[in-house]
């Protein structure tokens, strides 16, 4: 092994000596290990990333019975998500004027790791909705709803997807259709996260004006919502969701008739730092997890599993990109907080994290070999949550494509001349 991978491979074998375990990992001292990975984030408080790691390590260790079993069942925990909101997790971005932790996207990337590093609720969708709020938002609808969304009281989802259409927004069945006063809409929507457990849900639709943003009471009449059976993410189920003839006021616009993509896109970018802050955190868990497990691991009377050149490999070439994908995170996370152009950067970010977290939860199972097979493990787990979030937020090929055509179209093709 060259030096590089010598010291990388050390510094995990030490980290793993640390838990002084061959189970699953419950509760750990955190250690200059796991916040190594937040390399260049510009918190707006010093203390705040330790204190917050720390707190949502041992959260998740307190709970991790109801979680496993919530996650089995398909059931959305919301006295924990409610927990969550009072120790300011799912309200990072919110201004403390309406109840939130008054962060910003560093402290939001954090939080999404962390989850995905302990197999937490995500509050992913709720803090989406509160940038749309707050970026959009009229004063009497932040006041009317950011509160409850911070403190976890009043849960979120976003109706975008919809049957048979991809990823062209131009191609939205859903429409909105003027009425005396407001509004009617129809439509079809479906991969809505939350969907049937929201009170409050943002519901995308055309208009003669072009595509609009609407946000609507779950239970008002004319929606219906029905689960859906996901393989991953399942702490916060799926749903499909129908409009048939529901009516809303001209105060649920989101932004004005016509502004849908504008609004849309303000916050999409920001949300896949979000989506890539997690899919760390899955590359993370598993190979932790997959480390200590085969460093107590006897292959025979004179060695352990990570005693070997190749398993020593695996585990450098798995931090070195869990490592570059948290610096490319680092960087987009700080454009967007000093609102400076961000887009080609959260998408790279993204790209990179899928790219990490595949390899790093395909390769633990190498690592673990016979025992990372069985549902008692989380590496099952942790696969399909990837998966999910290899196609929410931006599949990787619509990353790439997105790459690819600015590197195109740039003069210096975006600094590689």
């Amino acid at each position: 092994v060259d030096n590089v991978a010598e010291h990388t491979v050390s510094h995990l074998l030490l980290f793993s000596e640390a838990q002084s375990c061959a189970t699953p990992l419950t509760r750990v001292n955190i250690t200059a290990l796991l916040l190594d990975m937040y390399v260049a984030l510009n918190f707006l408080q010093p203390d705040w990333k330790e204190k917050t790691v720390q707190q949502m390590a041992d959260f998740a260790a307190t709970h991790r019975e109801q979680l496993d079993r919530c996650t089995r069942e398909l059931e959305f925990p919301r006295d924990l998500y409610r927990e969550m909101g009072d120790q300011g997790w799912v309200g990072a971005v919110a201004p403390r004027a309406y109840g939130g932790a008054g962060g910003s996207v560093p402290e939001y990337c954090l939080i999404e790791e962390e989850v995905g590093r302990w197999g937490l609720v995500s509050p992913q969708i709720s803090i989406q909705g509160q940038l749309w709020l707050l970026g959009w938002g009229s004063e009497s609808q932040k006041e009317r709803y950011l509160p409850g969304m911070a403190s976890g009281k009043i849960i979120f989802c976003e109706a975008i997807s919809e049957p048979g259409v991809g990823s062209s927004l131009k191609l939205m069945q859903t429409s909105a259709k003027r009425a005396a006063g407001g509004w009617v809409l129809d439509g079809r929507k479906t991969h809505v996260n939350l969907g049937t457990e929201a009170d409050l849900m943002i519901v995308y639709a055309m208009a003669e004006e072009g595509l609009t943003s609407f946000l609507v009471d779950t239970e008002t009449k004319g929606v219906t919502r029905r689960q859906t059976n996901p393989i991953g993410l399942r702490l916060i189920p799926t749903a499909d969701i129908e409009l048939q003839g529901v009516e809303v006021s001209d105060e649920a616009l989101l932004g004005g008739p016509g502004e849908g993509l504008k609004t849309f896109l303000s916050t999409f970018n920001v949300s896949r730092l979000g989506n890539a802050s997690e899919l760390i955190g899955f590359g993370r868990r598993a190979i932790t997890e997959a480390t200590t497990y085969a460093r107590e691991r006897q292959v025979d009377d004179a060695h352990k599993v990570t005693d070997f050149q190749g398993i020593q490999w695996t585990l450098a070439d798995a931090y070195a990109k869990l490592y570059a994908a948290s610096l490319a995170r680092d960087r987009a996370a700080n454009l967007a907080a000093a609102e400076e152009e961000h887009a080609l950067a959260t998408t790279l970010a993204k790209k990179l994290a899928i790219d990490a977290a595949e390899y790093a939860v395909n390769e633990s199972f190498a690592l673990t070999g016979g025992y990372g097979l069985y549902e008692e493990t989380p590496f099952q787990q942790i696969l399909a949550d990837m998966k999910v979030l290899r196609v929410a937020g931006g599949s990787l090929e619509i990353l790439r494509n997105y790459i690819a055509r600015r590197v195109l179209k740039s003069e210096d093709l975006e600094g590689l001349m």
